[in-house]
């Protein structure tokens, strides 16, 4: 198991019972930025949120703050760093269910596997030509109800 993930280990009960309800603040600030393609604010607001929560909801954030890492990546056609954001961002999302505080967790692990999809076959020297309409935003749902 890597390093980053030995101190996150929730167990399934841990991440049902984190789900219902909203984010906070600094969450919600860094979802928006993430949907209005401010990548790296994105990351500064979901690093804040994850630094003041101590339950395992901070993991959740973590994967989104790679997944927008990600991005901003492609965006700079640096195609190791995309693939590495990838690799880390799906470890953090794994584990949560597709519907979490409001977040399609869901449809983005699918989103950033289609973009790491397209920009693995376009390859570094094609990034140039990757399509910015691939990604995409976090997409909402209600919140979750207490089981």
């Amino acid at each position: 198991m890597p390093l980053f993930l030995r101190e996150f280990n929730p167990s399934a009960e841990e991440i049902r019972a984190a789900c219902p309800g909203t984010l906070p603040e600094a969450a919600e600030e860094g979802l928006r930025l993430f949907n209005e393609r401010q990548f790296w604010h994105a990351h500064e607001a979901l690093e804040t949120a994850w630094i003041k929560e101590p339950g395992v909801i901070r993991g959740l954030y973590k994967g989104i703050l790679q997944a927008g890492v990600m991005y901003l990546q492609i965006e700079r056609a640096n195609l190791k760093g995309a693939m590495k954001m990838y690799m880390r961002s799906q470890v953090w999302l794994a584990p949560w269910p597709d519907h979490c505080r409001t977040v399609d967790v869901g449809a983005l692990r699918a989103d950033v596997e289609a973009a790491r999809a397209e920009a693995q076959r376009l390859g570094k020297d094609g990034l140039a030509e990757f399509d910015p309409a691939l990604l995409k935003p976090v997409r909402r749902v209600p919140p979750v109800e207490v089981l």
